[in-house]
C-alpha cells in the first residue's frame, strides 16, 4: 500500500453502521419474537397516512396479527381472529358487546391498504378500519375492505416483549 493511499485512509470517513431493522420496517420472511414467542411474518398490510403497519405472523399453524403503530413511541396490539359478521360498513356501531364484554369505539379511519404477502385481504385497496376497547383494556378490531369484514379480538403488548430476530 503506498504511502498516499495510507495517508488518504486517515482522512476518509467510516461507513456507518447500518441502522437496526425496526418492526414498522419487517417484511415477509422476517423473523420476530412477540411475548416469548418467536413468528414468522408472512405478510405485511401497510394503510395510507398512517404511520402503522399490521404485520401477519405465523407460529406453526396458528396465525396471529401484529398492529404496530408509531406516535410518541411505538405501540404494539396482538390480535386474533374471530368469527363474526357485520352487515353493512354504514351501520357499524359504536360500542358492540361481545361474550359479555362492551367494546367502545376509540378510533375509526380509512385509507388506501397496500398488502404483501400473504394477508386476510389478497389484493390492495380502500380499507376501512375501527379500533374498539373494553373497560378492561380488551382490544378489538373490525375492518372492510373489498366487501368483506374482518374481526380480531386482542390485547396490547408491551414494547419490551417484542423484539426483531432476523430481518432481511
Amino acid at each position: 500500500m503506498s504511502i498516499w493511499k495510507r495517508i488518504g485512509n486517515l482522512f476518509s470517513k467510516t461507513e456507518a453502521p447500518a441502522a437496526p431493522k425496526s418492526m414498522l420496517n419487517l417484511s415477509p420472511g422476517d423473523i420476530c419474537e412477540v411475548s416469548l414467542v418467536t413468528y414468522e411474518v408472512t405478510g405485511r398490510t401497510k394503510t395510507s397516512g398512517r404511520n402503522a403497519v399490521v404485520l401477519t405472523l405465523r407460529d406453526g399453524s396458528k396465525i396471529s396479527y401484529l398492529y404496530i403503530e408509531e406516535r410518541e413511541q411505538l405501540q404494539y396490539s396482538l390480535y386474533q381472529p374471530i368469527d363474526g359478521r357485520l352487515d353493512d360498513p354504514a351501520e357499524v356501531p359504536s360500542t358492540l358487546e361481545l361474550d359479555g364484554y362492551t367494546f367502545h369505539l376509540e378510533e375509526e379511519y380509512e385509507g388506501f391498504a397496500a398488502v404483501t404477502g400473504q394477508t386476510p385481504y389478497t389484493n390492495g385497496g380502500e380499507q376501512h378500519v375501527w379500533q374498539y376497547q373494553s373497560d378492561d383494556y380488551r382490544l378489538l378490531r373490525v375492518e372492510w375492505q373489498n366487501g368483506r369484514f374482518m374481526l380480531y379480538e386482542g390485547e396490547k403488548v408491551i414494547p419490551g416483549d417484542v423484539k426483531v430476530i432476523r430481518a432481511s
